[in-house]
């Protein structure tokens, strides 16, 4: 894939990419669908629905939710920044790990996930979660989180016992 090929659908420069399958946004929240494979073994994965979600009221967060056939969805919130590096290079360490590479002609991002409850090793495709980070980062740049968060309100909320 090459991601400045104005042709390529989910490309994060190409201003259609928000209309991809599966993707939503609204003034406060950035949302794409998207089918990630749990790799049970070298041999072995299945395919799970999963939703990526970054909201402007959380701006240094991103939010990945699994649908994993049971009554109640599994997310895992981390770092916005941990995903930008991980789109490019392998990061992180304890909880949460991502990194980039090719397997079987296909770009994709690997994410390791460790809790008390298990470890699970996810692939998503590299295009989507490109497109959806870039669209998050269009409408909070890089370094501007703080510019929409009411620290001081939050503060006095806090203080007053809300």
């Amino acid at each position: 894939m090459n991601p400045t090929n104005p042709d390529n659908p989910t490309n994060p420069t190409n201003p259609d990419s928000a209309d991809t399958p599966g993707s939503s946004d609204s003034e406060t929240e950035i949302c794409q669908e998207l089918r990630v494979s749990l790799i049970l073994s070298p041999e072995r994965s299945i395919p799970v629905p999963a939703r990526l979600s970054y909201r402007v009221d959380d701006p240094y967060a991103v939010h990945i939710t699994f649908h994993l056939g049971q009554d109640t969805p599994v997310t895992w919130v981390f770092a916005r920044e941990l995903l930008v590096e991980g789109v490019f290079r392998a990061c992180g360490q304890g909880d949460v790990r991502i990194w980039p590479t090719r397997l079987a002609g296909r770009n994709v991002i690997c994410l390791a996930l460790s809790s008390p409850a298990g470890d699970a090793l996810l692939e998503a495709p590299a295009g989507a979660v490109a497109g959806w980070l870039e669209r998050s980062l269009r409408r909070v740049p890089p370094g501007r989180e703080d510019a929409g968060l009411d620290v001081d309100g939050a503060l006095a909320a806090l203080l007053a016992g809300h």
